[in-house]
């Protein structure tokens, strides 16, 4: 079977479920008002809160959100076959994913771009908000702590790539600059950036940039402080959004390649319901995360899109069409390993990780094209880069909205201690020292294997604040219920395994962890219920009394 037809089917779905599913969950949300002013315009800053173009959002959305776990969990996840991995893919995207990000995209800008912790606090009180805050927040910090990481290695391997994305961040605040302050025009100032990305990438080939792995930890924590501080228009919304046309560019080229490669799918089709990661389920769903439906995305869906969008009308193709799109990423992703026989996929993983796997498979599909195989595999390599680095901006900014959050005390004057924790230089600065130490200590190796379970939790408890919120307006809310409560039972079996794992081996550490996260979902699905049941309670008293008053 040629692996054309993965993209194809997918295609296909994806593009019937956005024309017809996500207008049918746009409309159970509450619907679309054109003429609604979005909280980018009801709270304009000039800092966070920013009208913004809907294709530059866009681009910014989806570079934040298609980092490069869409490519791992594929990759990983295929040790169950070929079969599992893709159908979960298309259905986790439409039905789970994609209502994951548009619903928690619309619910933000209807709680005045705030982020999913201050909508459960909304919506179930100020303990929900904590809570979620707190984890969500060391979530982030961990990923800000991985992936500068990831970046760290790759420029060292690749001084090209250190080099070139050095020159684009300049690129990139000239761009925000022009086109914010002084009005150039949208179009002219987009085919201008992206000439100046293709002549960033050759500078960073003739002007390699060589630097020690530690020295690019301190730069790249240091650029994310910046990028978390300064206005969202002058550094992170710019460069994620040329950034993007680095990523829309290489998706098509990819499927370019397959479909001019026409690779076979060798790898086996199922291998069983149990492998080296464990139970297909829940473990499928866990590695695949992202390429199906990531809890991180409705922190960047509620912590800086839903600040930009400048109108309801845009909610639908970057909330629920962003998904979709990265769907395509993860199919792109399996096809790399499907064309491998299992042995060879074993192998290639083994000695060189997912990076070698995906970037090897792209490099091989770009030869059909007549681009160097070479070549192709620095590409896939530059790629990666550019997915880790625009990942890193955004979540040191979320770091920072979450930290100011948490920090926030509710309905009293702030003290002094509470206004220095809420401004915006020390709550990111607090988040940067966290993730060095992380870092520089080697943490965050024993916390990253957790990370699965926890990305999912957080997607489930998005799923139970908008289900709730939908609740309390009188709305139907099953079509984010049913997804909840099946990435509820997905994280707390995963969880439950892991715990047991990890107090088999004595890893203390994981048992704490698990056992927390396992708590934190029952007491915030607990909040919830308590909450519904306490309002359900007050509006049959209010219809009784009623009555009574009427006779």
């Amino acid at each position: 079977m040629s692996a054309i037809w993965l993209l194809l089917i997918s295609a296909a779905a994806f593009v019937v479920a956005y024309v017809f599913y996500g207008s049918y969950v746009i409309k159970k949300l509450g619907g679309i008002d054109p003429t609604a002013k979005t909280p980018a315009h009801t709270m304009r800053d000039e800092v966070d809160y920013v009208p913004t173009p809907a294709p530059v959002v866009m681009g910014h959305h989806f570079a934040s959100i298609a980092g490069a776990a869409p490519i791992i969990g594929p990759i990983v996840a295929a040790v169950f076959g070929w079969i599992p991995v893709f159908l979960w893919i298309v259905i986790g995207n439409i039905f789970v994913g994609a209502v994951h990000d548009a619903s928690t995209l619309y619910a933000s800008i209807r709680h005045r771009g705030k982020t999913i912790a201050e909508i459960l606090g909304e919506n179930i009180g100020i303990s929900g908000k904590k809570l979620f805050a707190a984890f969500a927040w060391l979530t982030v910090i961990l990923i800000m702590a991985v992936f500068a990481n990831v970046l760290a290695t790759t420029f060292v391997s690749l001084p090209a790539v250190g080099s070139a994305a050095s020159i684009f961040t300049v690129v990139a605040i000239f761009f925000g600059y022009a086109v914010h302050r002084r009005g150039a025009p949208l179009a002219v100032s987009t085919v201008v950036g992206i000439a100046l990305l293709a002549l960033c990438v050759w500078l960073g080939i003739l002007f390699p940039l060589s630097l020690p792995h530690n020295t690019w930890l301190v730069l790249l924590l240091a650029y994310g402080y910046v990028a978390a501080s300064l206005p969202v228009w002058l550094l992170l919304q710019p460069r994620d959004y040329l950034d993007s046309f680095l990523l829309y560019g290489f998706l098509a080229a990819a499927v370019i390649g397959i479909l001019a490669y026409n690779p076979t799918i060798r790898l086996t089709a199922f291998t069983g319901f149990q492998t080296g990661l464990g139970f297909l389920f829940p473990m499928l769903f866990v590695t695949v995360a992202c390429g199906a439906t990531s809890g991180f995305h409705s922190i960047v869906a509620s912590g800086t899109t839903s600040k930009q969008i400048s109108s309801e009308t845009h909610i639908k193709p970057i909330g629920y069409g962003a998904m979709l799109l990265e769907g395509v990423l993860a199919v792109i992703a399996l096809t790399t390993v499907a064309y491998l026989l299992m042995g060879d996929y074993t192998a290639m993983l083994r000695a060189g990780g997912w990076g070698a796997v995906f970037s090897n498979g792209i490099g091989a599909f770009l030869t059909a094209i007549g681009i160097p195989r070479d070549a192709g595999v620095t590409f896939a390599g530059l790629v990666l880069a550019a997915f880790a680095l625009t990942t890193l901006d955004t979540a040191t900014r979320l770091c920072r909205f979450m930290f100011q959050e948490l920090a926030e005390k509710e309905g009293a004057k702030p003290s002094a201690v509470v206004t220095l924790a809420t401004n915006r230089y020390v709550a990111g600065a607090i988040g940067v020292i966290l993730a060095g130490v992380l870092l520089y200590g080697g943490e965050w190796r024993i916390l990253w294997p957790l990370f699965g379970s926890a990305n999912q939790l957080m997607a489930s408890m998005a799923l139970l604040a908008v289900a709730v919120w939908l609740t309390r307006k009188g709305l139907d809310n099953k079509f984010v219920l049913y997804p909840m409560v099946f990435m509820l039972a997905v994280t707390m079996t995963a969880l439950v395994t892991m715990f047991l794992r990890a107090y088999a081996a004595d890893n203390w550490v994981h048992v704490i962890i698990t056992a927390a996260l396992f708590i934190l979902a029952i007491v915030l699905v607990g909040l919830s219920i308590v909450k519904l049941s306490a309002e359900k309670k007050e509006k049959r008293e209010q219809t009784s009394n009623l009555q009574r008053s009427g006779d």
